[in-house]
């Protein structure tokens, strides 16, 4: 049946018995067999990468997310934390492939001290303990099960066992495919002298069944990630990422408001290499607000997700600009000093301050920067040092611009009160050549002129007698 279904060539199809074979084929105090094991000739179903990627994904996020414990769970006993041991897996869960109304069971087995407690998830969702369709075993052994009486194709999909103690985590996944069968495909039950054998068909019979179609495997879409309400200014970007599994590859529409988002140079549609796809926005605009629906469409059916896209509206931009700068300014070593300017702008713009090349990033008890609503900046020095004297740079930047003025700051030493210094006392002039001599200097003319006599340098005041020096 199943090489009718799936073609000749396929090793990758597991036959599942009938209800009544698979009684008489398990061990009735067995009741953790699995259905869908290799038989005779035909391969365990092997995942491939892409799907191997998405079940990685899935564990990673179990394992650091919170689960809801079952009502009936009792907590951990009081077991020391140096004699604990961590959850570990002795026998994992395995993929399988199965026909639609199959019974179908997941098995695997789990030791850890305390005696970790068991949840299990269908791609990523937390099966409740509750659940009718689903039928939840653990054995005092460790060995834990998941029963489907009758597999759908609901219950396509991964299915993951938690297993969690004080001590930590661990996870593993196993994939099940649900195949569709038509009515008329379903092959008859063997007759008792072949339990496990296909019944003798005629060639004609053979020939008829090959020329049938080839049952495909179809996925429906599912979205691993999905983005949810956003609120952007008008003018800025906008990125929606989200990241859908199914088989075919869904194609993947955008609507706003129910109309369908058509790409142009505002609106681009992107898919990266590890299958995010995105809705980009650049720039927003008033007319982009609504709500966003993404939908995900392949021939096993489709998927939606919306959200609600905000567009908050644009400020009036100004750069800022300098009403008043800062200006050069001396100060005595030890006394305070303030560098003041006054900025505007919209909106109002960061402070930054720069001394040489080195960044003011706190006020300190002696250095502080101050800033007040009308734009008023300033730098505040107590007890300046001659260390403080430099170049000062202040910046004021907003979404606008920046712009910057720089002044210089000198600190000198205090000067002490110059003595007052007594007159010079002059030379009363003699016949002698070196009577000009003073403390000035000597007076060439009056040292070097024959004809000068003694009657015409006349005694004037404040002259002393040359005995006097």
């Amino acid at each position: 049946m199943a090489r009718r279904l799936l073609g000749a060539g396929s090793a990758t199809v597991l036959s599942a018995p009938e209800p009544e074979e698979e009684a008489a084929s398990q061990d009735p105090g067995s009741p953790h067999a699995s259905v869908g094991s290799p038989l005779d000739g035909q391969k365990e179903y092997k995942v491939s990468s892409c799907e191997q990627r998405l079940i990685s994904e899935i564990e990673y996020r179990l394992e650091r997310c919170p689960v809801e414990d079952p009502e009936e769970e009792a907590p951990w006993g009081d077991v020391a934390t140096e004699d604990g041991v961590a959850p570990l897996f002795q026998v994992k869960l395995r993929h399988y492939k199965i026909f639609e109304g199959m019974p179908v069971t997941f098995t695997c087995k789990v030791t850890g001290s305390p005696k970790p407690k068991i949840y299990w998830f269908k791609d990523g969702k937390q099966i409740s303990p509750r659940n009718q369709h689903y039928s939840l075993q653990s054995d005092p052994d460790g060995t834990c099960s998941l029963r489907a009486a009758a597999a759908t194709l609901e219950d396509d999909g991964n299915y993951t066992v938690l297993a969690a103690n004080p001590q930590g985590r661990v996870s593993c996944t196993g994939r099940l495919m649900v195949q569709a069968v038509n009515q008329r495909g379903r092959s008859p039950r063997p007759s008792s002298g072949h339990p496990h054998g296909r019944r003798p068909r005629s060639r004609s019979r053979d020939s008829a069944d090959e020329s049938e179609p080839i049952q495909e495997r179809f996925f429906r879409p599912h979205f691993l990630q999905a983005p949810g309400d956003l609120t952007i200014q008008e003018g800025r970007l906008c990125r929606m990422d989200c990241k859908v599994s199914g088989l075919p590859t869904p194609d993947l529409t955008w609507q706003l408001d129910g109309r369908p988002v058509r790409p142009d140079s505002a609106h681009r549609m992107l898919v990266r290499e590890n299958g995010v796809h995105s809705l980009v926005i650049e720039p927003v605009t008033a007319r982009d607000a609504g709500i966003y629906t993404c939908v995900a469409t392949n021939r096993a059916g489709q998927n939606a997700f919306s959200l609600e896209l905000v567009v908050a509206a644009k400020e009036a931009y100004k750069a800022p600009v300098f009403l008043e700068k800062l200006q050069n300014t001396g100060v005595a070593d030890g006394y305070p000093v303030r560098l003041e300017c006054r900025v505007s702008g919209a909106p109002p713009p960061q402070i930054f301050w720069k001394k040489e090349n080195e960044s003011l990033t706190h006020s300190t008890d002696r250095v502080s920067m101050h800033q007040d609503p009308h734009g008023y900046v300033c730098l505040l020095i107590q007890g300046a040092t001659k260390d403080d004297a430099g170049w000062y740079t202040v910046s004021a930047k907003n979404e606008a611009g920046i712009v910057s003025c720089t002044a210089r700051l000198d600190v000198y030493t205090q000067w002490q009160q110059p003595a007052q210094s007594t007159k010079p006392k002059r030379v009363r002039p003699s016949a002698s050549r070196y009577a000009a001599l003073s403390d000035q200097g000597l007076d060439i003319r009056a040292a070097f002129q024959p004809e000068a006599s003694p009657s015409h340098l006349a005694l004037s005041p404040g002259l002393v007698e040359s005995e006097d020096l």
